[in-house]
């Protein structure tokens, strides 16, 4: 049986093949450069802090640097622009780490961040692009969009981007625009991020985005406790899974 974690992996990396983005991966061991520093996040912010961050012991560190468990994949972002030359069309899932443990939150989780680099960007190429791949994973059309302003520091401007529910027998359903729920933070690459990586923010932009794996799961296949995702029961798994033939793909459906 295919786990939910898995499928839905799939399922986006069909997703956003269909539009050219290649899939790209980099270490979970991550150093403070990649992990912050490249990012535009100070040296005093509380994502640094070790109450967020799993950090390793000072003799792991690498050119003198901390280690850490990586917080995101943003890192495969800030490897994928220092290693390939513009333009760059890429999505990063993977596995990241914070020290948070609830209903909604664990100290593993899956992740995707998607990147583009490009002459000419601008937000609503973003907006576009996080359109079609929600409707294209919720498999609706009536998928409605609201982007509120936020604040990331590897972004500028940043939003939040919230997904419009409407309410059936009780229930809260993907479609429609009679409430709203976040389900991802994105945003225009920060000038100083780019500008790390050795481009020229004056010739290059880009857009960046990210989410929850476990929570796009959580949201499609209604789903109530992300502690259940790492318990190991094979009674969840028999409910919740998938079967192995059961291959994502746009013409058949992506939650075959």
């Amino acid at each position: 049986t295919i786990h939910p974690v898995s499928q839905v992996m799939d399922e986006l990396a069909e997703i956003f093949a269909d539009m050219g983005f290649a899939v790209a991966e980099g270490p979970e061991i991550e150093d403070d450069w990649h992990n912050f520093t490249a990012l535009n996040i100070p040296e005093t912010h509380p994502a640094r802090a070790m109450h967020d961050t799993f950090y390793f012991p000072d003799e792991m560190a690498s050119d003198g640097q901390k280690m850490v468990l990586r917080t995101h994949t943003s890192p495969v972002q800030i490897r994928t622009m220092t290693a390939q030359e513009p333009p760059i069309r890429i999505i990063a899932p993977g596995r990241v780490y914070r020290s948070d443990s609830d209903a909604t939150h664990t100290p593993m989780f899956h992740q995707i961040e998607g990147l583009v680099i490009d002459k000419g960007i601008h937000l609503g190429h973003l907006k576009w692009t996080l359109e079609t791949f929600l409707k294209a994973y919720f498999e609706r059309e009536d998928v409605v969009l609201r982007l509120r302003p936020s604040y990331f520091p590897f972004t500028e401007p940043s939003v939040e981007v919230d997904v419009g529910y409407s309410v059936a027998n009780g229930k809260r359903v993907i479609g429609g625009a009679e409430g709203w729920m976040e389900v991802l933070g994105s945003g225009m690459v920060h000038r100083k991020v780019i500008e790390a990586c050795g481009l020229d923010p004056d010739v290059w932009q880009g857009f960046a985005f990210g989410t929850g794996v476990d929570r796009l799961a959580m949201l499609k296949y209604g789903m109530d406790d992300l502690r259940a995702f790492f318990d190991g029961d094979n009674r969840w798994l028999q409910h919740y899974g998938f079967d192995a033939l059961d291959v994502p793909t746009l013409s058949g459906g992506v939650g075959a």
